[in-house]
């Protein structure tokens, strides 16, 4: 029987992150013409989440709906529930937050980092994601660092 227990268990670990966001809807905009925003689409799908992609351009003004301080502007948004990602945010970080539901707007990746989800080329040191805080503040502080 602790033969069968321990298969169980081996497999339920051997998931990938996948089995975590598993019905997630989601909702990414983004510019027509941006290729990378459309690999973190592919890149979220692969994680398991259910994936809406809407071309606009009107990225600018959806940031300041939803007071997204410039500083942090990605070069997509993702909506996923009550929480905003701004730009290529790791799945770890957004299943985090979904999980742990913080007091906070969402997450943010500013700039299109190299070597993030979705983008091309190699990782330079860590990647850190921040904190939109729900009130503004004077620098905004890291939620995570991958």
């Amino acid at each position: 029987m602790k033969h069968w227990q321990a298969l169980a268990v081996t497999s339920l670990l051997a998931f990938p992150v996948s089995g975590l966001a598993a019905d997630i809807s989601a909702t990414l905009y983004k510019n027509p013409n941006c290729g990378c925003c459309a690999e973190y689409a592919k890149y979220l799908e692969q994680n398991g989440f259910d994936v809406e992609t809407v071309d606009t351009h009107d990225l600018v003004e959806m940031k300041a709906e939803y007071n997204v301080p410039e500083e942090l502007h990605g070069c997509h948004t993702t909506v996923v529930g009550d929480y905003l990602f701004e730009g290529h945010v790791p799945v770890e970080s957004v299943t985090q937050v979904l999980d742990e539901k913080p007091s906070i707007i969402g997450l943010s990746v500013p700039g299109m980092p190299l070597g993030s989800p979705g983008m091309s080329g190699e990782k330079r040191g860590p990647l850190e994601v921040y904190a939109i805080a729900s009130q503004p503040t004077d620098s905004p502080d890291i939620y995570a660092t991958h």
